[in-house]
């Protein structure tokens, strides 16, 4: 028998916001998980993301998760003791030309007839309205005003903290190095110690291919390293986030002055080592489309870059759900660079498909086995990327 600081009731492997909102919510439930974490929480994407707390331009079968997703962090004080910087400030998808106008035009028909009504058009003049420092040759956008952003590591940290404070318990510096079935039980093996539990959550994020192979369960998951750059303070300009349309960009402002950008452009990755190296002709790329789209950020004065690594799938969703082989093992990983607003909702669910057996919200498009099934696209719509 395991002594009882290597038993939990569940063990979630990862300990980035997924896996910390995994904990918190079975916690909530009175289930006290045990997080082993291969670094330290928020190392990786969890911690270095853009932080945007987005429902725009989501995939068709994320749309009903983001937005049940952005209830909780409206009042995410009041579930983690922390208002985790979230501010709503709206986030605008840009059209700079008329193949994006027509792009903006075809999802608005498509969420329409599927009843959403969260994205709004903005015609050119209230673009410019609301953003002055925009190009004037934009074409208009659309925006989803309720969306905003949040500080991505003081997020994770406050999930961790208030799943701790209700009993979850947290071990850094661990690497899950194997997971078997034992009788009824499960078998976690890291380096040195063995940890058994019935309850295993797969939260590995880049690695979590790792974990789903040990349960017969192959996917192919990429590991990407999405890169972002800051610059020094700079006098306001801006609120809502800015994403392009037809070109990568997410552009935002933060209270301090300084200005953050992104989009995907990724960093060169070895998922084995921890290794990421910026790719600084991509991010002059990224630079130039900035200063395209915002003269004055010319002037900008870039104060460092970095890069988080995370998983992608070929579909761009996530796989969110139970194993298909095994009772009582689940998975949570794959966000493909768009997980974070995502994060207090996923937690939930897992927390609810442990306790209660099942979840209100409409998970089938993230079923596991979607691509051994020969289903390379979970949902028909728009990938939102």
């Amino acid at each position: 028998m395991a002594a009882p600081d290597h038993s939990a009731a569940a063990i979630v492997i990862g300990g980035g916001l997924h896996g910390s909102s995994v904990a918190l919510h079975l916690a909530r439930a009175g289930v006290h998980a045990l997080v082993l974490e291969k670094n330290y929480v928020g190392r990786h994407a969890s911690g270095v993301n853009a932080g945007g707390v987005r429902t725009l331009a989501r995939h068709l079968a994320e749309i009903p998760l983001s937005l049940a997703s952005l209830a909780l962090w409206k009042d995410i004080e009041n579930l983690v003791d922390d208002d985790c910087g979230f501010e709503q400030h709206g986030q605008i998808l840009v059209a700079e030309n008329e193949a994006d106008l027509a792009t903006l035009q075809t999802r608005l028909q498509t969420l329409s007839a599927q009843g959403y009504i969260h994205e709004q058009w903005l015609a050119p003049s209230a673009l410019c309205e609301r953003i002055p420092a925009i190009n004037p040759s934009v074409r208009g956008g659309i925006m989803a005003a309720e969306n905003g952003a949040a500080d991505p590591y003081r997020t994770t940290l406050a999930f961790r903290r208030k799943a701790e404070s209700l009993g979850a318990r947290f071990r850094e510096g661990v690497l899950v190095k194997r997971v078997e079935r034992v009788g009824r039980q499960w078998s976690v093996s890291t380096e040195t110690d063995v940890f058994t539990t019935p309850v295993i959550v797969n939260c590995a994020g880049a690695w979590a291919d790792r974990i789903a192979s040990q349960l017969g369960e192959d996917v192919p998951l990429e590991a990407i390293a999405p890169m972002m750059l800051v610059t020094l303070p700079m006098p306001h300009f801006l609120d809502p986030v800015v994403i392009g349309s037809g070109r990568p960009l997410s552009f935002k402002q933060r209270a301090n002055g300084t200005v953050l950008i992104g989009g995907g452009r990724r960093a060169r990755v070895n998922r084995d080592t921890n290794w990421t190296e910026l790719d600084f002709h991509a991010l002059a790329e990224g630079a130039r489309v900035v200063c395209e789209l915002f003269p004055h950020m010319r002037q900008a004065v870039i104060n460092r870059g970095w890069a988080g690594i995370e998983a992608r799938m070929p579909d761009d969703i996530p796989v969110i759900g139970p194993s298909i082989r095994h009772e009582n093992a689940f998975h949570a990983f794959g966000f493909s660079a768009h997980g974070f607003e995502l994060g207090p909702i996923v937690g939930k669910i897992i927390a609810d498909l442990i306790t209660e057996g099942f979840t209100d919200l409409p998970i089938e498009p993230f079923r596991i086995d979607r691509f051994a099934l020969g289903n390379g696209a979970a949902a028909t719509g728009d990938s939102g990327r």
